[in-house]
């Protein structure tokens, strides 16, 4: 499993900070007065410090190129931590090789493996924030790239010496929702080799690896996050006969270590910032956010939206 330790860069100047979904942040707990409440208000010192995020890996790059600097010239602190399959991430929270402030998956169900007594408490509620579409990034240079650009993707990717690749279901969603795409288009329209393709291990590849492979040419396609295609510049086919996306949660983690820095950058990412730089990137905000609590995991409240111009 790879890991990125993600180190966001330090900028200068200081933005008033947005306001909130005020509901939103009363479900998670992050009550703390705003920066900057006021429009023309004056702005208040910057904090300094460190938040560690644990996010999943198809967020990387927009993390470290987007978000990290974005938050930091909003409230003064600085986005550290590790990106990996989500899967692999609460795992690893679970067991105690990883200590952070925020969890974000690319699952809802993810977050149940870190809730209830049994699995630690680490996660006591979690807000799903957005979403990005499961799409087909392809190689122009490929022998196949026409074809996939004029016929139906499942009719191609079966072909003799095509190369497909995704990650690994056991520690990524993104591999669960490839399999899901296979072996649903497979019954759907009658393509059962897709189904031999679902069950392959040659055609999984680590999820800090698969993009290098495609655009190295190693690979003809290969699945992804529709925010990490836009991310690598890759070119995409939707995949027809599916409808499948990654589902961007967050949640403070038990005993935070730097519990207010996490608690400003879950307020940011929250925020018209936040959600302006989601859109932009690939990932369709979830406005109102949808809060979940362990208390009530089979019921996923929605809640009303404050919103005001940040």
């Amino acid at each position: 499993m790879s890991r990125n330790l993600v180190l966001q860069r330090a900028t200068t100047r200081q933005k008033s900070f947005p306001r909130l979904f005020v509901a939103s942040l009363v479900a998670l707990g992050l009550t703390a007065p705003l920066v900057g409440s006021s429009a023309g208000a004056a702005s208040t010192k910057k904090a300094s410090g460190t938040v560690d995020v644990l996010y999943a890996g198809s967020l990387l790059d927009l993390m470290q190129q987007q978000l990290g600097p974005a938050f930091h010239r909003a409230t003064g602190y600085t986005v550290s931590g590790f990106s990996a399959g989500s899967t692999a991430l609460a795992s690893e929270i679970k067991g105690g090789t990883e200590v952070g402030d925020v969890f974000i998956s690319a699952a809802r169900s993810v977050n149940a493996t870190l809730q209830g007594t049994s699995n630690g408490d680490w996660v006591s509620s979690y807000s799903e924030f957005g979403f990005s579409r499961l799409v087909l990034g392809y190689n122009p240079t490929s022998k196949f790239a026409k074809l996939l650009t004029t016929k139906p993707w499942y009719y191609v990717v079966d072909r003799s010496g095509f190369l497909l690749g995704r990650t690994d279901p056991a520690t990524d969603p993104k591999g669960v929702l490839a399999v899901d795409a296979l072996e649903g288009v497979a019954l759907s329209h009658n393509v059962p080799a897709l189904k031999a393709i679902a069950l392959s291990p040659s055609n999984i590849f680590a999820e800090s690896a698969l993009v290098g492979e495609l655009q190295a040419g190693q690979l003809d396609a290969g699945f992804f996050y529709g925010v990490e295609a836009a991310a690598a510049h890759l070119k995409t086919i939707a995949l027809k006969g599916t409808d499948l996306s990654g589902e961007y949660t967050v949640a403070i983690l038990k005993r935070a270590p730097h519990e207010a820095a996490a608690k400003a950058f879950v307020k940011f990412l929250l925020s018209a910032a936040g959600k302006k730089i989601l859109k932009k990137n690939g990932v369709t905000p979830i406005d109102p956010p949808k809060v979940t609590h362990t208390s009530t995991t089979s019921t996923t409240s929605t809640l009303a939206a404050t919103t005001t111009s940040s």
